[in-house]
């Protein structure tokens, strides 16, 4: 069964992979409604079509840098019914806390190679497009690493507890996690509940509330 069917932006100032991009999300039944090449171009697509989401790269023209992400944050601060999904070659920590930043939700931090991987990537784009933060699961082991070491809270986690810790930060439910690791949905609210306990967090049902505090956490150790 698809998601519902989205209006998108596109910006990739490679052609190749722009194009390509286009032909998937339009394959999967989403109206493409602009595809550019620059930042500029970019702001200029999503306030002419104010599209469901943005799909944009990074490094961008003219000095293929940080155009994409400030371009992305732009966005969400004057479109705020706008999701962004901001797409990198490397894991950057420090970008995907800018983006995070707002904690308001309707963000992406990928890597392109997830984009592969079809059926996961659409599902994280219509997740993001419905108000969902969503991490690449590179940048949450960052994380979740740098936080082990720094705080003894994070450090003391069971292995399977800081597994369960990792893909609430990748935006995933109770189910989803139970189905990647093989557990009964009681016992991923077991280790929920531990998880909390230790971290100092309250606990919350809601799952885009729930990613938001646990990224936090993660964020500052």
């Amino acid at each position: 069964m698809r998601d519902a069917a989205l209006r998108i932006v596109i910006a990739e100032d490679e052609t190749l992979i722009r194009r390509g991009l286009q032909l998937l999300l339009e394959e999967a039944g989403h109206d493409v409604v602009a595809s550019v090449g620059d930042a500029g171009q970019l702001r200029e697509a999503v306030a002419a079509h104010a599209p469901d989401l943005v799909v944009t790269d990074i490094r961008m023209p003219p000095t293929n840098t940080d155009e994409g992400l400030l371009a992305a944050l732009a966005i969400r601060a004057a479109h705020p019914a706008t999701g962004v999904v901001v797409l990198s070659q490397y894991v950057q920590r420090s970008y995907a806390r800018e983006l995070l930043s707002s904690g308001t939700g309707g963000v992406g931090y990928l890597l392109k190679q997830r984009i592969s991987d079809i059926e996961t990537f659409l599902h994280d784009l219509a997740a993001v497009a419905t108000g969902a933060t969503v991490l690449d699961p590179e940048v949450v082991a960052v994380m979740v690493d740098r936080a082990s070491r720094a705080t003894s809270a994070v450090g003391c986690l069971t292995p399977r507890q800081r597994e369960v810790l990792a893909l609430v930060a990748e935006g995933c439910s109770n189910a989803s996690i139970a189905a990647k690791l093989f557990l009964t949905e009681k016992a991923v609210v077991q280790h929920m509940s531990r998880i909390y306990d230790s971290l100092g967090l309250p606990a919350d049902a809601d799952v885009h509330r729930r990613v938001q505090a646990v990224i936090h956490y993660l964020d500052d150790a």
